[in-house]
């Protein structure tokens, strides 16, 4: 899944190697799929298009945006964006296939879920879209200590669970269930634990790893569960996550664990991060 560090490596990845290409071509949802959504009418992504050159790449949460003239292509969640230079063998199936004049290619293909929307500028009206671009990224400044001790004080927050709180309802875009195994196993907090038995000194712990946690993983290239723009793996390792679980942790040595909670799995350490 495309989180805020793969979104970052993304964006930066494609304006060292997209901007000033032309689009020659498009071919959209060739491969059908139940779980991938389209803003408006595929058919006329070509027309769209066609012709234009690619200014930059910008992300908002987790969302990557290439934006061309008069128009902008955007993916998120279980999207593979793929780049390919001439000649290079494409996959047979994808939803979104980019050719540009020098005959390289972009190509979005869905794994589970996940959008590709092809809109004209200004005209895109969704939501979750429009809360992304107005908050602060963790990765800025404007994330800071203060602004997120708004978000944890909130007395509707209380009762619900830390995962809750990082991962759900856009307060935070771009983190999800994926990033914040890692942001609470350095916080030393279980992801089931309600929101008003955090301590003082727990949520200064929260803030601190959500802030080094999420620029760690986006320096090393993302996460090592996820690939990049090239297919290539990122060089974070991840500590709690399906390449760890049933490991030892590597600072006590309990087990790494996986259950079942809020319609997702949880990641965590029995020893560091007690319920």
């Amino acid at each position: 899944m495309i989180e805020i560090p793969e979104a970052a490596v993304l964006v930066d990845q494609i304006n060292k190697t997209l901007v000033g290409k032309v689009i020659h071509s498009v071919i959209a949802n060739h491969s059908p799929h139940k779980f991938a959504w389209f803003a408006g009418d595929p058919t006329n992504y070509e027309a769209l298009l066609a012709g234009t050159v690619v200014e930059q790449a910008v992300t908002y949460g987790g969302m990557v945006e290439i934006q061309v003239e008069h128009a902008r292509i955007m993916v998120h969640e279980g999207i593979i964006l793929r780049y390919y230079e001439m000649n290079e063998k494409l996959p047979k199936k994808h939803q979104l296939l980019i050719e540009f004049e020098d005959a390289s290619v972009i190509t979005a293909s869905v794994q589970m879920y996940g959008g590709i929307c092809c809109f004209k500028e200004g005209e895109y009206d969704n939501k979750y879209y429009l809360i992304a671009q107005e908050k602060p990224s963790p990765l800025s400044e404007q994330f800071d200590d203060q602004y997120f001790q708004r978000i944890i004080a909130d007395d509707m927050l209380q009762k619900k669970s830390v995962k809750a709180l990082l991962a759900t309802e856009q307060r935070i875009p771009g983190l999800g269930n994926g990033v914040l195994q890692d942001i609470l196993y350095n916080a030393k907090i279980h992801p089931k634990r309600k929101v008003e038995t955090l301590t003082t000194t727990e949520k200064d712990l929260l803030f601190e790893s959500i802030k080094r946690t999420l620029l760690e993983m986006m320096l090393h290239g993302g996460r090592d569960t996820e690939k990049d723009l090239f297919g290539h793996y990122g060089g974070y390792k991840t500590q709690v996550s399906k390449k760890t679980v049933n490991l030892p942790c590597e600072i006590c040595g309990g087990k790494i664990v996986k259950k079942a909670y809020m319609g997702g799995s949880i990641y965590y350490c029995e020893g560091c991060q007690p319920e």
